[in-house]
């Protein structure tokens, strides 16, 4: 992924847990198949109440969200440790989120998949930026930008987890580094395997 990402923000508060980004009867789609890894990207962040999110992430009818960054408040990702919660995120269009702070779980789900970067604020921005906003975050300067008014937040820097990100999640990262040695395409191969298995009843 490019190391400046830009486009506009999406703004939640405290404590969105995994529920709320990937509701739990959606668990049954398959990631690896293409239509069931769009349509978990179409249901991202559809657990938001709309009460107090009347914007909503994906918009009615679409399968991509228009906001590429999503700004949060405290424990962003808590709750349950389903790894389909950042897959839907970056099935949607998500490169990264942006938060006060992570629930460990959400934070290495994104690590170990690749689909986004879980930056971490060292302020509470949730605050500072509104949905809509366009935003830079630079991961080597280790910034936020606020387009409209050129203000500069300061992120934390991802440390080790970047070239895991990078790299395409932790799998990919070892066959690149040489840890494992690369057998094929498990994508292709696991989807086959899926094809094959019998209707539930």
């Amino acid at each position: 992924m490019s190391q400046v990402i830009r486009g506009k923000a999406f703004v939640v508060r405290d404590n969105i847990d995994t529920d709320q980004i990937i509701p739990a009867q959606y668990l049954t789609l398959v990631p690896t198949i293409a239509e069931e890894y769009e349509k978990l990207g179409s249901l991202a962040l559809c657990g938001l109440p709309k009460d107090q999110y009347p914007t909503r992430y994906i918009p009615e009818g679409q399968t991509k969200t228009p906001y590429t960054i999503v700004i949060a408040g405290r424990n962003f990702g808590c709750g349950s440790s389903r790894e389909h919660a950042p897959i839907a995120l970056g099935a949607a269009g998500c490169q990264a989120v942006v938060a006060e702070g992570f629930a460990r779980i959400f934070f290495r789900n994104c690590v170990a998949t690749g689909e986004l970067y879980p930056v971490e604020a060292t302020a509470r921005i949730c605050e500072t930026v509104q949905t809509g906003d366009d935003v830079e975050l630079d991961l080597d300067a280790n910034t936020l930008k606020i387009l409209k008014s050129s203000k500069v937040l300061t992120t934390k820097p991802l440390g080790e987890a970047r070239p895991v990100i990078d790299a395409g999640g932790i799998f990919d990262f070892a066959r690149k580094s040489g840890m494992i040695k690369a057998r094929g395409n498990h994508s292709r191969a696991t989807e086959t395997l899926a094809a094959k298995e019998p209707a539930d009843d």
